[in-house]
């Protein structure tokens, strides 16, 4: 499961956008974050993070601001 990224799509660049608990749930209209946030980000996703060529911690970042570094980061 871990490494199911690379079975099912095998990228040639992999981007992980991250976003802290709080601000998920703050997202989400949330009080507290969801119940399965934890397994998600530290099991299911470690892998992902571990290998990623860009990551991007979106927490206090505009939509425009996350583009703007994926725009940047593509454009070599």
């Amino acid at each position: 499961m871990p490494a199911m990224w690379q079975r099912l799509t095998n990228p040639d660049i992999l981007i992980y956008l991250d976003v802290s608990m709080e601000e998920a749930a703050r997202r989400e209209g949330l009080d507290k974050p969801s119940s399965w946030w934890i397994e998600e980000r530290e099991v299911r996703l470690a892998h992902a993070r571990q290998h990623c060529d860009l990551y991007v911690d979106t927490t206090h970042l505009s939509p425009k601001e996350v583009l703007d570094r994926i725009l940047s980061y593509l454009a070599g």
